[in-house]
């Protein structure tokens, strides 16, 4: 098909070639032809954007490797927040700006924590709580339990009493990588922080560069999250699920960068086309 369209619009069906070939050592070969390639966009895990930057002698673009954040800021309107988690997480999980990650100001987590779990739990979702998470996330049962027995060996039932405490099926405490974890699949890290400079921190600490937001009403705290996250893209009230070509406006997308030159965030043509500086005179010579 692709080379059709090439072919119709007078073009050489050759401009766009398959390598059919899966083993590694064409990709090692394909790095070293500097005099052929212009540049090397990677599509594939961690370990292949590493082995190019490593390995090759052409320019790379690395991109599409995607720890996505959401932080939920204590101003937060809680029930369209809800709308947008889900939509980061559950729509299409396999991609690379499904939320990894979700931050929550402990303001809130009172309030929203449980209910989001349970909600999403019925989605499929499973949970890695921070253990800042956790104290929020237990489930009290009660039940009928005997009395010690008295003197004349007599017990009693009793009801309504605390009898133990057990976190949800779908949640399991954090460990000590699944921050820096692009799960790719129904998995959301948990983490309850006490302030916005919390928040940016972790994001600073654990993010990829590749998609990440705020939920807050208050202008001034999305202004700095805005300002002080280094991400390809930066979103405030609206589900990572957008970082893509197409909803950018470029059309279709090649990649999505998470380097600061050149290009970055959503690639089409122009984000890899180059320029030239053309110079007309008059037999000008500088002076």
């Amino acid at each position: 098909m692709v080379h059709s369209a090439l072919t119709d619009s007078g073009l050489p069906a050759d401009a766009i070639q398959l390598v059919n070939d899966p083993d590694r050592a064409r990709v090692t070969e394909l790095l070293s032809l500097h005099e052929y390639v212009d540049i090397i966009i990677p599509r594939g895990g961690n370990s292949l954007h590493q082995f190019c930057r490593e390995n090759s002698r052409i320019p790379v673009i690395t991109g599409g490797i995607g720890i996505c954040h959401l932080f939920v800021d204590e101003s937060a309107d809680l029930d369209p927040a809800y709308g947008v988690i889900h939509n980061a997480k559950t729509q299409r999980p396999t991609v690379c700006n499904a939320l990894d990650t979700l931050l929550i100001h402990r303001a809130v987590a009172d309030a929203f924590l449980r209910d989001l779990v349970r909600g999403l739990s019925h989605e499929g979702v499973t949970f890695r709580a921070d253990e800042s998470a956790l104290p929020y996330l237990y489930e009290h049962w009660t039940g009928a339990y005997l009395t010690p027995p008295a003197e004349n060996g007599e017990q009693r039932v009793k009801y309504g009493a605390k009898v133990g405490k057990h976190l949800p099926e779908s949640v399991s405490p954090a460990g000590p990588n699944d921050f820096d974890t692009e799960w790719l699949s129904l998995v959301l890290g948990l983490k309850v922080v006490d302030s916005l400079d919390e928040a940016i921190a972790h994001i600073a600490r654990h993010s990829t560069g590749h998609s990440d937001g705020i939920l807050t009403r208050d202008e001034s705290n999305a202004n700095r999250f805005v300002s002080e996250v280094d991400s390809a893209a930066v979103y405030v009230n609206a589900s990572t699920r957008f970082t893509d070509g197409g909803q950018f406006g470029l059309g279709a997308e090649v990649a999505i960068s998470t380097q600061r030159l050149h290009a970055r965030g959503p690639m089409g043509l122009r984000e890899l086309t180059t320029y030239k500086w053309v110079v007309v005179g008059d037999y000008h010579i500088r002076p």
